[in-house]
């Protein structure tokens, strides 16, 4: 197996309802897991790029969040539609999408 270039991981943290802290899953994150699997299956990007579902990014206020390595790019409020343009944009030509950039002070 070739090594990927990037590695994506979507929260797939699922809580309780009620849970004060709320959850990816709660807020949708297992559409846009299966929507990045669609896209890699039809354009044959497993490889060349791995995708990987997780537990909880430390984000979950601001989910679905989506996690790129290596540049360690986070992803807030993500959705299904967005998923092609993090596609397009930052695994094929290296930018990061800044409209769904998860606030730095998340990372401070």
């Amino acid at each position: 197996m070739p090594k990927p270039s990037k590695h994506v991981f979507v929260c797939a943290q699922t809580r309780p309802p009620g849970h004060p802290r709320g959850s990816c899953g709660q807020l949708g994150s297992t559409a846009v897991f299966q929507t990045f699997m669609q896209q890699f299956e039809a354009g044959q990007l497993y490889g060349q790029f791995a995708l990987t579902s997780t537990g909880c990014l430390g984000t979950c206020d601001l989910g679905p969040t989506v996690l790129v390595y290596p540049e360690g790019v986070m992803y807030s409020k993500v959705s299904p539609a967005d998923v092609s343009e993090i596609i397009e944009e930052h695994l094929k030509n290296g930018r990061p999408v800044e409209r769904l950039l998860a606030p730095a002070a998340l990372w401070s």
